[in-house]
Formats: C-alpha cells, structure tokens, sequence
C-alpha cells in the first residue's frame, strides 16, 4: 500500500507549451535594457552639448577661423584675448547688470505673484473657482504677438517706455507660474489648511507660514524657469529699450553686428560670458527644481 511519504514528489505546475524563464535570463534582460537607456541618453545628452561647445569654441578663434569646414573644434591658436578684450569694445558690465535687474527683479514679483494666486486657485472656495483658473490659463496658448502692439501703446501712454520699468510691470504676472503653483499646492493635503483656521489663522497666515515653506521645490522651480526666461529676452528689451545705457546683454552683443559684416568671435565670446550666470543660478537650485517639476504634475 503507497503512502503519502513514499508517493513521488508533484511536478512544479507550468504554463503549457512554456518553459520557465531562468532568472538570470530576466536579470540579463534588465541590465541590457538599462544599458541601452544609458547609451541613448548619452547620445542625447551630447547632441544637446554640441551647440554648446561649438560656441566655446568660436569664442577663442579669430572671426574667419568661425565657420571654418570641416570644424576645428580645438585652435591651433587660443584667443584667450577674446575674453578680455570685450570689456573693452562694449560696456559689457552695465548689460549684464541691467539683465541680472530685470531678471532678478521680474522673478521675485512672478514668485509672489504665482504663488499668492495659486493658494487662492487651490485652497480657497469661491463661486466660479474653476472657471476663472481654467480661462486665466487659456491664455497661454494666445501668442505674444497677438497683444504685442497693444502693451506697447499701453506703456507709451502711461510715459513708461525707454524705461526698466516697462519689462517688469508686463512681465510680473505669468499663468504659467499660477498653473505651476497651484499643481504643487494641490499635493498639499486640504486637512492642514482646516487645522490652522480652526486655530484661528488667517488665510494670509496659512499661505505666509504653512504654503510657502512647504512649496520650496515648486518656487526654485518657478525661479529658475523665469530667471532663464528673462535672461534671454531679446524682443522685450528690443522694443522698449532704446538707451544704450538701459541694454541688456542680449542687445548688447547686436553691437558686434555691422552693416556688412559680424564680429563671430565676440559674439560667441558675449555669449559664453552670458550663459555662465545661468549656469551657476541651474547648479545651485537643480535638486529643488527637479523635485518640484517632479511633484507638480509636469512630468510625462
């Protein structure tokens, strides 16, 4: 008579017609995906670069030595000159003091702004909430140009032109800062909100004190994204900046345009010296500016 401990051990159950996969296939797999994802980032990553490093390398070439082919990535001769000699050829210093001014200036108001506007969009109850959030973001997709001309005759009539004061009015409220913010606020939980009023704290106190320093991430992105924005302005200044002395970097570097011809180098030499803030201000927010694009429902 067979029992139970003589009986032959059950065969592991399988999918018909399948054989199991070994686990060091899968982890095979795994690690030559992963690889791939490296290799094609990487190639991005340094089609990306390329500009970047065919400008720093016209900023140390003579102008007919620029657009030279094949490309001479590397000099035989490396015009070191090139980076001292532009503070002499134009006041570089005063536009890249006007252009920290403004950028600075139009970021800290975009901040409050965004950020004022976005509290009361996510956590403040009101008849029409909804739709007022939805028609002030609608007008993201109207392009500049559509209103260009009516915001010059605004500024001309107000006796604002010519004037710093001009970029920054029109470019201290942004929608997109408001879609931004209130995102984040949104992944606040509505329950710490209830708590401080039942407490007794206004709603001015609950954005001052408990909203802002819980958005850290989301306003360095803000900063970031607006810094970089008015950095590179070039239309704005253009038009509404006509004194020498109020130019940004952007139009200063037009000076090395002629009538008939371009000084490439210095171009490329202004370009480098304008990046380099930008550079520095990504640094030292990148890890609260990838937090909050992560956390404020951008990414894909």
């Amino acid at each position: 008579m067979t029992t139970l401990r003589d009986a032959p051990p059950a065969e592991p159950a399988t999918r018909p017609g399948k054989a199991p996969r070994p686990s060091g296939d899968r982890s095979a797999a795994a690690v030559t995906r992963r690889v791939l994802a490296y290799v094609a980032l990487t190639l991005v990553a340094a089609l990306v670069l390329v500009p970047f490093a065919w400008m720093l390398s016209a900023s140390l070439k003579r102008d007919n030595e620029v657009f030279t082919v094949p490309i001479e990535w590397i000099p035989h001769e490396l015009r070191w000159s090139n980076f001292v000699d532009i503070w002499d050829r134009i006041p570089l210093l005063t536009y890249l003091g006007n252009s920290a001014f403004l950028s600075v200036s139009v970021t800290l108001l975009q901040l409050l702004s965004g950020s004022f506007a976005a509290y009361g969009f996510a956590k403040v109850r009101f008849p029409g909430r909804d739709a007022l959030f939805m028609a002030y973001i609608a007008t993201i997709a109207v392009p500049w140009q559509a209103y260009m001309v009516p915001q010059y005759i605004m500024m001309q009539k107000a006796d604002l032109t010519n004037t710093h004061l001009a970029i920054i009015l029109l470019q201290a409220f942004g929608a997109f800062g408001v879609f931004l913010m209130r995102q984040y606020y949104m992944s606040i939980p509505d329950e710490l909100c209830e708590a401080a009023r039942i407490d007794g704290l206004s709603e001015y106190g609950i954005y001052w004190r408990i909203m802002l320093p819980l958005s850290k991430p989301a306003l360095a992105s803000l900063a970031l994204l607006t810094f970089v924005n008015t950095w590179n302005d070039y239309m704005g200044p253009f038009i509404y900046l006509t004194d020498n002395d109020l130019w940004t970097v952007q139009l200063g570097l037009r000076s090395f345009v002629g009538q008939y011809d371009a000084e490439y180098a210095m171009i490329m030499t202004g370009a480098v010296l304008s990046v380099l803030p930008i550079l520095a201000v990504f640094l030292l927010g990148q890890r609260y500016f990838i937090q909050g694009i992560a956390t404020s429902g951008l990414k894909g």
